[in-house]
């Protein structure tokens, strides 16, 4: 009797990764994944790239999705509507190869176990290659954790890390609250998260320097971080909320796909 494997589907959000994305996509350790019972796919959200982009994911065996509104956050949710129904967990990176692909096990292991519901990557914690981040961004990772810790009773150690893990049920949970259309996603997620009830850990990842340019913009988005923190300590799931939540959850958002 062939044994039942748990499906795995990476998403991938971009904007111009052509520099990046194959290394991602080719770096997932699958026989290993395997060997521990999980199968995996992998979504590369392209975000109206103006490079090549979706044909070197599409060449390195990905599903391609577009989402032509620009912005992190419009490209992270199509992503979130996109999983199919047979997924177990979620992970989540950036294209950039800035994140380590092989140290999916790391984040998934807390979730297969039942010890949490949400893994965040942390950097900070971690291994940060000398240059990956610049001091400013640094200190202001270190500002935004400290609050949200603070504020909202988080076990995190790296809130604006791009690289997470989630169950299928946290995902649905949580992606119709989500409004954020940039960079500010991060802050939105986990602070809805907390207030979500959702059982979040940080595991320490390694973090290196991006391939190809950077879309972050310090001032202007760290301004808007600081704002969508500030507004979601009043922000609650109402009970109509939930119930949209469930009927919305399990319905797909209109999403152009090309093939593998």
């Amino acid at each position: 009797m062939s044994k039942i494997l748990k499906k795995v589907t990476v998403l991938v959000p971009c904007y111009n990764e052509e520099a990046g994305i194959g290394s991602v996509i080719d770096g997932f350790p699958r026989e290993e994944l395997r060997k521990r019972g999980l199968e995996l796919e992998v979504i590369v959200i392209d975000n109206n790239s103006k490079d090549d982009t979706a044909k070197v994911a599409a060449a390195h065996g990905a599903l391609v999705v577009s989402e032509l509104k620009k912005g992190k956050g419009n490209a992270i949710k199509t992503g979130f509507y996109s999983i199919s129904d047979d997924t177990d967990f979620v992970v989540m990176l950036d294209g950039d190869d800035t994140y380590r692909p092989e140290e999916i096990l790391r984040l998934i292991e807390p979730l297969q176990s039942n010890f949490c519901t949400v893994v965040v990557g942390s950097r900070l914690y971690g291994k940060m290659s000398e240059g990956s981040m610049k001091r400013f961004n640094l200190m202001a990772n270190y500002l935004y954790t400290f609050l949200v810790r603070v504020l909202f009773g988080v076990n995190i150690t790296d809130v604006l890390t791009g690289y997470y893990a989630w169950n299928r049920k946290a995902i649905v949970n949580l992606r119709s609250h989500l409004v954020s259309e940039g960079f500010a996603i991060e802050m939105e997620m986990m602070t809805k998260m907390a207030k979500l009830d959702e059982v979040i850990y940080s595991v320490p990842i390694s973090y290196h320097s991006r391939a190809g340019e950077s879309n972050l913009r310090p001032f202007v988005d760290g301004a808007k971080i600081m704002i969508t923190l500030i507004k979601n300590l009043f922000w609650n799931p109402t009970e109509k909320q939930r119930y949209i939540d469930n009927v919305v959850a399990e319905q797909k958002i209109g999403v152009n796909s090309v093939g593998i």
